[in-house]
């Protein structure tokens, strides 16, 4: 049942080296010849409604490019809804260093801050569509401190380890894995901490949680005390007035930490009409949420934020490809849904 509360959104950081290096060189969209080379597809967001960085050479953008090379300018401007905005760039296993140091670097030129998640607690995902993580405890530590590294002195948001909280709560992760996990997850804080321009946000998970009291000792134990706040919401579709009471409620028990909203994909609120188990995975007709921004109105809520890379696959489900691919047809109703 722990998949109709828990969201999903693998990144499993295939290319992303290669694409870090591209951003420190060109830092724009790559797609077409000649003079198209010369200027990104989007362009930053107004730095006093959004200090985020949007990725020029993101699947979004690129995805407009191919577009507007095929004539579909009416796709091209309906996938422009999510191009435009910045959304969280998912670190992978192999170069975590090149690539945090690529991303905030090229955040950096632009005066912005990046939007950075880090998915790879060993035993990720109790096996599922987006199972993997680092081979063990200390595997985990060194990825994160080659993290730290390559952000360096840079701006950066962290969201700590979707799900990985609530499947010790839930009993989804195996037993004999706890006691290693907040270990792995407060270590992850405190070193993370040490970057002078860093926050970190750990995942709490969402207000599809049956019984919020169960959460909070967990978070304490991983180590939220320490951080800048936690996230709600990742890669879920709760409405935004719902997250914001859940993490109210969290907040109330945890010394008053600030929180971030998810807001990518819960324009429409969860889907309800399939499967319960499964909800969470490509449901159909949802939509984009509140684009992101720090000016959220609410003390406690820093920002909303787009997490989840909005037209990338939850997992083999539904006709969608494998967690984390670009799924173009699901983009453009996501993009046409929306408000």
């Amino acid at each position: 049942m722990y998949r109709s509360l828990v969201g999903r959104s693998a990144r499993t950081g295939a290319g992303l080296a290669a694409a870090g290096a591209v951003l420190l060189l060109a830092g724009c969209s790559s797609d077409g010849d000649g003079d198209k080379n010369t200027q990104p597809v989007v362009s930053q967001q107004p730095k006093e409604n959004d200090p985020y960085w949007v990725n020029p050479d993101g699947k979004a953008a690129r995805q407009i490019a191919a577009y507007r090379e095929n004539g579909e300018s009416g796709n091209a401007e309906l996938i422009m809804k999510i191009a435009e905005q910045p959304v969280g760039e998912w670190i992978g296993p192999d170069n975590p260093q090149a690539e945090a140091k690529g991303f905030t670097e090229a955040a950096a030129t632009a005066d912005r801050d990046a939007l950075l998640v880090l998915y790879n607690i060993p035993h990720r995902d109790c096996g599922q569509f987006s199972k993997g993580g680092a081979a063990d405890g200390n595997a985990y530590r060194a990825w994160v401190d080659n993290v730290a590294k390559g952000i360096g002195d840079r701006r950066a948001t962290v969201i700590l380890e979707p799900d990985a909280v609530l499947h010790l709560v839930d009993s989804c992760t195996p037993q004999e894995f706890h006691e290693e996990r907040y270990d792995l997850l407060k270590g992850a804080v405190e070193r993370l901490k040490q970057q002078p321009n860093t926050k970190v946000y750990l995942d709490a998970g969402n207000a599809g949680w049956s019984n919020p009291d169960a959460l909070y000792e967990p978070l304490k134990r991983a180590g939220v005390e320490q951080a800048d706040g936690f996230a709600v919401n990742v890669s879920n579709f709760y409405p935004t007035d719902a997250s914001k009471q859940f993490g109210r409620k969290l907040s109330e028990k945890i010394g008053g930490k600030h929180f971030v909203v998810d807001t990518s994909r819960n324009g429409n609120g969860p889907y309800t009409q399939g499967d319960p188990a499964e909800n969470w995975c490509n449901p159909p007709g949802r939509a984009l949420g509140e684009p992101p921004t720090t000016r959220t109105g609410d003390p406690l809520v820093d920002a909303y934020l787009w997490v989840k890379r909005p037209g990338e696959s939850d997992g083999d489900c539904k006709g969608g490809p494998k967690a984390g691919d670009w799924w173009p047809q699901y983009a453009l109703d996501l993009a046409r849904n929306s408000k």
